[in-house]
């Protein structure tokens, strides 16, 4: 396997570099943590270094989700103001999810709901769903060689959603990075494991602030069809892709893109700010939009790239519209998410 990191050797082969190191913790590493202090205190915090730059941490108790990120030191996914905080003291009703929201690299939306609060069949559905806060089950890592040369480490786990008389799902997420290859890919497989249709709504909300979001950064994907959500996004369709200060009084702005797949079945948005650059990559036959948040306020100085497989307007609207999947018994889905460090 051959890289040009110039912070590593050329090579990256097992028989390159098991002579050179003692223990491959030298170069590649999974952490199993714990927050101690405020609202996150017990929270399990797994940090993954990946050799080449690239380090990240992973959320077990909020449903596998990616906290903090960084390549060569340089910090590229948004915090809130509310920082790390533990599922317990998660608000389900209304928008209360914004009160135990950390932001960070990745934070999971669904499965019931996603986006706008709503009302269905008489149950309260609250901002973004609950998938975010539900910690998960049969977590484990492991970092080896595979037979193919990488050496991988990989995150994985189970978090379930269910009701006694509702919905029963299983998502089953594996999280993976390798020596000499700044990427992160995220697959899922959620399952009914129900007797009934159930609907499945996905939102993959990736999170990107500063420095690499700044004034002079640039949003690059093919030529594709652009939706604005709403009056206030309408005003800046034109310049969707442009990035401004951090400007008072920012009122947020979505855009709905639907961008051609390659070859490979996969799309991908990128945001370049000179030489650094993220790329967002995902599999379109499962996640056929890509929701931009545009929101440029003080303090609150972020862009999202998020695939989904339905608009972030509450499951009541969309269902009016025809715009929701269900999930038959026994039924799955498998997405590909992937988020490239350049």
């Amino acid at each position: 396997m051959e890289q040009d990191n110039p912070r590593l050797p050329a090579r990256l082969d097992r028989a390159a570099l098991m002579p050179r190191v003692g223990c491959m913790e030298q170069l590649a590493s999974i952490r199993r943590l714990a927050i101690e202090d405020g609202k996150g205190r017990g929270m399990r915090v797994w940090e993954v270094s990946n050799g080449s730059g690239l380090a990240f941490t992973v959320y077990p108790d909020r449903g596998l989700d990616i906290g903090r990120a960084s390549i060569h030191g340089v910090p590229v996914a948004w915090y809130s103001v509310n920082g790390e905080v533990a599922p317990a003291f998660y608000e389900p009703e209304g928008a209360g999810w914004l009160r135990s929201w950390a932001g960070g690299l990745l934070t999971s939306c669904g499965l019931a709901n996603v986006g706008t609060p709503c009302v269905v069949d008489g149950e309260p559905l609250g901002l973004h769903g609950r998938l975010s806060h539900t910690p998960a089950a049969q977590v484990n890592s492991t970092a080896a060689w595979t037979a193919e040369g990488r050496y991988e480490l990989e995150i994985s786990g189970v978090v379930a959603e269910t009701r006694v008389f509702g919905t029963k799902f299983q998502l089953r997420r594996r999280i993976t990075t390798a020596l000499g290859d700044n990427r992160i890919t995220v697959r899922d497989t959620v399952g009914n494991t129900g007797f009934a249709p159930a609907p499945c709504l996905l939102l993959y909300h990736i999170n990107l602030g500063w420095p690499l979001v700044d004034e002079g950064a640039r949003l690059e994907a093919p030529p594709h069809r652009v939706l604005p959500r709403n009056e206030r996004a309408a005003e800046g369709l034109e310049h969707w892709m442009r990035f401004d200060p951090p400007t008072p009084g920012f009122t947020e702005q979505c855009f709905y893109h639907e961008i051609p797949a390659d070859a490979d079945g996969l799309a991908t948005m990128r945001l370049r700010n000179g030489a650094r650059a993220v790329s967002v990559s995902y599999r379109v036959a499962e996640l056929p939009w890509l929701i931009q948040w545009r929101m440029l306020g003080q303090g609150e100085y972020v862009t999202g790239l998020e695939p989904a497989n339905v608009f972030p307007e509450g499951q009541a609207s969309l269902a009016e519209r025809g715009m929701v999947r269900h999930l038959a018994p026994g039924e799955t889905l498998e997405t590909l998410v992937q988020i490239t460090f350049e």
